[in-house]
């Protein structure tokens, strides 16, 4: 946050078009994906991105590209302050994979989460003393109902890591 960058694109059809920002925050979740169940993980801009920006990079200062412009937060469908991007790290694996194996794999549990971290005030309730995230249902035959996990659950670790949120989940 407070790095200057610059969202390169096509704003309605503008080619080859550069405005400059800072930015604002990283790991921003927007719901953009929430009903699919989906991971974000955006970095947020208030460079100027309007649609036609959508795929070009987001660069800091050297021209190292830091993300890939993504979407906005508007009620008007144009830039009011907020744009998005996802990040380059994030984009790379994705790049990786298709010219690697030709499609994407991603990861996937088959449950529904809680919405908010467990808090201590959470925790005791089940009682349970500390972090980890709460299964709220396990889609029956998928690998988390397979493996043995049901509603109520607290996943506290995979692979001998800590759980300490959903977003690290």
């Amino acid at each position: 946050p407070g790095d200057i960058v610059f969202a390169f694109g096509s704003p309605f059809g503008f080619k080859f078009s550069v405005s400059q920002g800072i930015v604002s925050a990283k790991g921003r979740k927007i719901g953009l994906l929430e009903e699919r169940g989906g991971y974000e993980n955006f970095i947020q801009t208030d460079a100027a991105i309007n649609p036609g920006n959508s795929g070009g990079p987001l660069t800091n200062i050297y021209g190292e590209v830091v993300g890939m412009n993504s979407s906005i937060a508007t009620r008007t469908s144009v830039y009011n302050g907020l744009g998005f991007a996802i990040p380059v790290d994030m984009v790379m694996r994705v790049v990786d994979q298709i010219i690697g194996v030709g499609s994407v794999s991603r990861g996937y549990l088959g449950i529904s989460m809680s919405r908010q971290d467990i808090d201590s005030a959470m925790a005791s309730s089940f009682g349970f003393e500390g972090k980890g995230v709460l299964v709220e249902d396990a889609t029956p035959g998928d690998p988390a109902d397979e493996a043995g996990i049901h509603r109520g659950d607290i996943i506290t670790h995979i692979n001998g890591g800590a759980m300490k949120s959903n977003t690290q989940l």
